[in-house]
């Protein structure tokens, strides 16, 4: 099929990767922002086929991995509550809070039930009017506009029942977060394809020309993947700092306009709790005022939960590119996807799970 099977054309991808190793005369360090292209690197091993001159380190782009803790377990909080149908993505279920997960909400009978889509928990909101509906509305970008579609969807039926418990987070602030740490060791990125889709690549050029980074815009087969790795590396060899898009056939520099509309409608920007990372300023949204009637954490009156993040798990070191996932004790003993410590073992995205579902133990 177009757009599959010409990017995992085999002779392709290693005609790129023999221009990478005829360009790259030093080490360079790159991270690929996006969860899902970390799945996708180390599923097709691209890993292993880049020169050694080039380290991959694997970013915060995945949602569920940088949910906050605070947040599950204001959604455990919600979750337990009689009367509460509790909706979310799947991972989430499996997200490990302070004391136990919505798996674990389920199981003592709690009403914790898995969508497809926040538009499928307005409808469980329509058919049960007796209940109270929570959807857990995480994620970046990409499913920003459809979260805020269906609080738009509630207001227009005119639904008295239906909340969203709001975990929405931004890309770029989080780029500027690890390039402006002391210990930052990033010197290229790969941007997220799926979230360009939506905000373009507009927000991207004064944060490479501030911390003088290329970033290339990429997608996730392994002739994107290496494409995108192959224009870092020549800009990282030139000395250059430009925004590149090597994803032309799903992103445009000004991105979806309609769904950007969207999110400033129902949403505002503001600081935002990361797991592992800690507060990023106006790296989210919350709901703005003329949609507050729809926001659980006020609702169900959760807001004052205090947390404290796991001592043993370094997720959230991996999640700003300064440690492996090998690197972390727990890794493959105390921590394995079915007992995770952290939610990037959890997540279908997330690093740690990559890492122990291919193999790459050391």
């Amino acid at each position: 099929m177009q757009f599959v099977d010409e990017f995992r054309d085999e002779q392709l991808v290693h005609n790129v990767l023999a221009e990478i190793r005829r360009t790259v005369t030093q080490p360079w360090v790159i991270m690929e922002i996006c969860g899902g292209q970390t799945h996708a690197l180390l599923h097709y091993g691209l890993d292993q086929m880049l020169p050694s001159e080039i380290e991959l380190v694997h970013g915060p782009g995945c949602p569920v991995c940088v949910t906050s803790l605070e947040l599950i377990d204001q959604a455990l909080a919600i979750a337990s509550q009689p009367g509460v149908i509790f909706t979310s993505f799947g991972d989430m279920l499996r997200v490990p809070g302070s004391h136990g997960d919505l798996f674990s909400v389920r199981a003592a009978g709690g009403q914790v039930r898995v969508v497809y889509s926040p538009l499928d928990a307005v409808k469980i909101a329509v058919e049960n009017p007796d209940k109270e509906v929570v959807f857990f509305a995480i994620g970046f970008e990409t499913t920003g506009p459809a979260n805020a579609m269906s609080v738009l969807q509630a207001q227009a039926l005119g639904l008295k029942n239906y909340s969203v418990l709001v975990s929405q987070v931004c890309v770029p602030p989080a780029m500027h977060a690890i390039l402006g740490s002391p210990n930052n060791r990033v010197q290229g990125f790969l941007a997220a394809g799926h979230v360009s889709t939506v905000m373009g690549y507009w927000e991207y050029p004064p944060i490479a020309e501030k911390y003088r980074v290329p970033i290339v815009v990429t997608g996730f087969e392994p002739l994107d993947l290496v494409q995108g790795v192959l224009m870092a590396v020549r800009q990282l060899e030139k000395g250059t700092h430009e925004v590149q898009n090597a994803y032309p056939r799903a992103v445009t520099y000004e991105g979806n306009k309609a769904a950007q509309a969207i999110l400033k409608k129902v949403y505002e920007p503001c600081d935002r709790n990361w797991r592992g990372i800690g507060k990023i300023p106006q790296s989210g949204w919350k709901l703005r005022e003329a949609y507050r009637d729809f926001d659980a954490e006020k609702r169900f009156q959760v807001g004052g939960i205090q947390t404290k993040e796991s001592d043993i798990c370094i997720a959230g070191l991996v999640l700003q590119g300064l440690k492996k996932p090998p690197e972390c004790p727990a890794f493959g003993v105390l921590c394995t996807p079915q007992n995770p410590l952290g939610a990037t073992m959890v997540s279908s995205e997330g690093a740690c799970a990559a890492y122990y579902r291919y193999g790459r133990r050391e």
